[in-house]
């Protein structure tokens, strides 16, 4: 199973994404594609993003069940903790200088 999240992307992106998967609502997708088109997926999203941002969750045989991909300025980040991918959402007062 994948998930894959467009934020910010042209349309004509969205459109093309929908051959392989179904869009539930607008810049949300899902369905279930082998590794190969997945990968070949992922590196077109990739090169047409432009200044939107994209992230995909798929299956994975890791601890947790799956893998997450990030492209683009999304507002949250993935982080490694003792090998466990975790969210996390920067604190824009610890950015912010006095």
């Amino acid at each position: 199973m994948i998930v894959l999240l467009m934020e910010k992307v042209p349309v004509s992106l969205r459109g093309e994404v929908t051959r392989w998967m179904i869009e539930l609502k607008p810049g949300v997708f899902a369905g279930n594609l082998s590794a190969m088109v997945r990968d070949k997926l992922w590196d077109h999203i990739c090169s047409k993003t432009g200044s939107g941002a994209a992230t995909m969750l798929h299956s994975a045989a890791n601890e947790q069940g799956y893998t997450v991909r990030m492209h683009g300025a999304t507002s949250r980040k993935i982080r490694s903790f003792d090998g466990l991918a975790l969210v996390t959402i920067p604190n824009k007062k610890a950015t912010e200088s006095y």
